[in-house]
């Protein structure tokens, strides 16, 4: 199969090679894919890098996310059946050395789920690493009806996706975001309240918002950059229960990993 990796971190033109690698076969509980769109996060330039972690094998595909059609079924596999179009997650991750920028992957069956027929494979490969962060930070804690909950960086992979999940959940949305352009595409995804934080002060129009409440949730993906913000939109919620702004922390902290 053709496929892209590297056998040391740095700069994508300096360490990326293009070439033939051995086709995989699924084994028992494994379903190979052929590929059709791979996901490139953070995390994955980060492990390419060098920035997020030593190398842990010699040979690396990168790369988590990816979408594709099952071509290839292992014993013991009972969910899926070739032929299937399906989105896959941890492509590339701790425990596995080659991810989706191949034509050819095979994954367990738990880390690959139906893509719905009127969702393209690119939709689909962006649906691993920001839509499953999203579900999280939103869900981590149980339903979210009648909440309000704040999405810093709210045109973002995981705030794009955040905010639509949080208007679907039954939740009222405040997003933020840093240009006029990306408050249209907050807004297009549902938001309520969009403030732009360079022009804007998101402390005021938020708790204005919510009449002097505050908000419920937070979904951020720059905790440690945002929190003396988050805090005070959360303080005045948290505090009537007796919370301490350290248990705050604490308790976003989880929601926000």
């Amino acid at each position: 199969m053709k496929a892209v990796w590297y056998e040391r971190a740095g700069p994508a033109p300096e360490v990326l090679t293009y070439g033939e690698m051995p086709t995989p076969v699924a084994g028992p509980g494994e379903v190979r894919l052929r590929l059709e769109a791979s996901g490139v996060n953070p995390a994955d330039v980060g492990r390419r890098g060098g920035g997020y972690r030593p190398m842990e094998y010699p040979r690396v595909i990168p790369n988590s996310d990816g979408a594709g059609i099952v071509d290839q079924i292992g014993d013991g596999v009972t969910r899926l059946k070739a032929g299937q179009r399906v989105w896959l997650f941890n492509g590339q991750r701790n425990g596995r050395a080659f991810g989706t920028a191949a034509e050819y992957i095979s994954l367990a069956e738990h880390l690959v789920t139906p893509l719905p027929d009127d969702l393209s494979f690119a939709e689909g490969a962006t649906l691993g690493i920001p839509g499953m962060t999203a579900w999280t930070c939103l869900y981590c804690d149980g339903p979210i009806v009648g909440q309000t909950v704040l999405v810093t960086g709210g045109a973002g992979a995981v705030g794009h996706y955040a905010v639509q999940l949080a208007k679907w959940g039954g939740a009222k949305v405040i997003a933020t975001v840093s240009s006029a352009a990306k408050a249209e595409q907050a807004r297009l995804a549902g938001a309520d309240l969009v403030i732009n934080y360079k022009t804007e002060d998101v402390v005021a129009k938020a708790m204005a918002f919510t009449g002097g409440r505050g908000v419920d949730r937070v979904v951020d993906v720059d905790f440690g950059g945002n929190i003396d913000t988050t805090l005070k939109l959360m303080a005045s919620i948290r505090r009537s229960r007796s919370m301490p702004a350290t248990a705050i922390a604490r308790r976003s902290c989880r929601c926000a990993s």
